[in-house]
């Protein structure tokens, strides 16, 4: 080699080390010496196993490392009665998984200087100014008295699901029975009504708790989809189209799942009484299961989008870049580092702290378990499951279509058997 071309291959080599160029998902035929794939290989066995007890139908694994797949297979059926194999990239109902694809989607305009994090959301959404906080509830009819919040909502609240807000179908009793009788949907499978109107509708409501003084899984991201539309002008799911899913690769990842792609989408399951795996029946949370391939306009910020593991691994892969993939750049390295950090003063869940869209592992529970302190992790309803592990270089996610499901713990084990197979 020319000392000219060496001293370029240096060149190119610090800057590289400099700037952090994105990594792109790739798949490399040559093993990693980091990773010992016999011992990875044990996925299959247990899932596997799984199977072959009847305790779930169909399951997609998807590991990535330092960027490149290491392990990425479908096993069971997609459709158990008609027998039809589960392929890796059949399509899922991600559900609470577009959470932090629509916090993202705030977190773009943040950054356009928009608004700042602690500004109120009523600026934007006039409804949600002089909030109140449920003080007593009244069973027997539903009727409640309340007290002023102490201040108003922010678009800090809403990301980190502190602004009192609860959850229709999952949340508290109290407020549960609040939301319904106002006609609040959950955003499952929500098709016809106005985000606008429901989320105005919501602001009325009494909020269960004063805004930033306790966490509680809610609504938020739903009126952050909100406040997406009205601060860009455009309907959620154009905006998430235009700025995320096009930018990024992620060909399959829709709040309306084209008909040209029907045949990819898993059928979902749930137990009954005894235990056994049966098809979703429409009645079931109130939700029919075909709800990704019914034309909509209602865009749950919370729960409505449909993917597959790998493009949900673009994503976690170009927050682990630091808001880059492929030389496209959709977030600053700073807003990502924001995003991924603790932002409570307390453990959300006794255990961990939460970020701006995210659960973060603490630095309690990544001694217990096997994420290191610092991953970033979520999941959907439907029974899927993701992380990002900065320290491990990590992104994996495990997609089933099944809930409830007495046999979650499958998530818990696969989690294990990838770390067990790092060197």
């Amino acid at each position: 080699m020319n000392k000219r071309l060496q001293s370029l291959l240096v060149t190119v080599l610090l800057f590289q080390c400099i700037t952090g160029l994105p990594q792109s998902i790739t798949v490399n035929n040559i093993q990693r010496k980091d990773v010992d794939y016999g011992r990875l290989a044990r996925i299959d066995t247990l899932v596997n196993s799984y199977i072959d007890k009847g305790w779930v139908h169909g399951v997609v694994t998807l590991v990535v490392k330092g960027g490149e797949i290491v392990q990425y297979k479908g096993y069971g059926y997609a459709d158990a009665e008609s027998r039809k194999p589960m392929h890796k990239d059949d399509l899922f109902r991600i559900a609470s998984q577009t959470k932090a694809i629509v916090s993202t989607a705030i977190m773009i305009l943040y950054e356009e200087g928009k608004f700042t994090l602690d500004e109120p959301i009523a600026d934007f959404l006039p409804a949600w100014r002089n909030p109140s906080v449920l003080n007593e509830f009244h069973a027997s009819d539903t009727t409640y008295t309340t007290v002023p919040a102490k201040r108003d909502i922010t678009f800090r609240d809403l990301l980190t699901h502190t602004g009192g807000l609860d959850y229709s179908g999952i949340g508290t009793e109290k407020m549960r029975a609040i939301y319904a009788k106002a006609g609040i949907p959950s955003g499952l499978g929500v098709v016809d009504h106005s985000l606008r109107d429901r989320m105005d509708v919501l602001a009325k409501l009494p909020l269960g708790s004063q805004p930033g003084e306790k966490w509680t899984y809610s609504l938020s991201i739903d009126v952050l989809g909100c406040l997406v539309e009205v601060i860009s002008g455009k309907n959620l799911e154009q905006f998430c189209m235009e700025r995320i899913f096009r930018p990024l690769g992620m060909k399959d990842t829709y709040f309306n799942v084209p008909a040209s792609k029907a045949s990819r989408l898993t059928i979902v399951y749930m137990e009954d009484s005894l235990h056994h795996i049966v098809r979703w029946t429409k009645d079931h949370f109130a939700v029919d299961p075909d709800y990704p391939l019914k034309e909509k306009h209602y865009f749950s910020g919370g729960a409505g989008l449909t993917s597959t593991a790998y493009d949900y691994a673009l994503f976690l892969q170009t927050m682990l870049n630091g808001g880059v993939y492929n030389g496209v750049r959709i977030l600053s390295p700073r807003t990502v580092q924001m995003m991924t950090s603790g932002q409570l003063s307390f453990l959300f869940n006794g255990m961990d702290n939460f970020g701006l869209g995210f659960g973060i592992t603490s630095e309690l529970s990544g001694a217990r378990g096997p994420l290191n302190a610092g991953s970033f992790y979520w999941g959907g309803f439907f029974g899927t499951t993701y992380w990002a592990d900065p320290k491990a270089g990590l992104v994996c996610l495990i997609m089933t279509q099944e809930n409830p499901n007495s046999h979650g713990d499958l998530a818990a084990k696969v989690e294990q058997l990838i770390y067990q197979s790092l060197r």
